[in-house]
């Protein structure tokens, strides 16, 4: 299989005027390929929740988008402060952002289950006080 086509964005933490930028880049760089707008939007919603969850627990992290002949792989790394219980945190209105955030618009807790929604599949690995890579797999054809 030849190599992905990758993209590298660094997500600039608690920064919410920047925030969303690498899923809005990622969307206009899938639409000069020719890919699906269904594909399209379910890279961006995915991308844009985790760079948003980023900035709001994790200071910030890198967001790699791996392009294949069938899939696109979406790979969130942080330093932040990990996850303490994923099952927890999967739960849709579960949210441990701050009441500043809150006040803001955002923690509404549905970035982690929006996130497995709009991917084919999707990992977590996390380390409480390490941080957290969320990897999603979103097929093509």
């Amino acid at each position: 299989m030849s190599e992905p086509l990758v993209f590298h964005y660094d997500i600039d933490g608690e920064d919410f005027i920047s925030a969303g930028q690498a899923s809005i880049q990622i969307k206009k760089n899938l639409r000069r390929i020719g890919l699906s707008p269904e594909v399209i939007r379910r890279v961006s919603i995915a991308m844009y929740e985790g760079e948003i969850n980023m900035v709001i627990h994790a200071k910030g992290g890198t967001a790699d988008v791996l392009l294949y002949e069938d899939r696109i792989e979406i790979i969130l790394a942080d330093k932040g402060p990990g996850i303490s219980n994923i099952e927890e945190a999967m739960q849709e209105g579960f949210s441990t952002a701050s009441d500043t955030i809150r006040s803001l618009g955002f923690g509404a807790g549905m970035g982690l289950p929006n996130m497995k929604r709009y991917s084919d599949k999707m990992t977590i690995d996390t380390t409480v006080g390490v941080g957290t890579t969320v990897t999603m797999v979103i097929n093509i054809t």
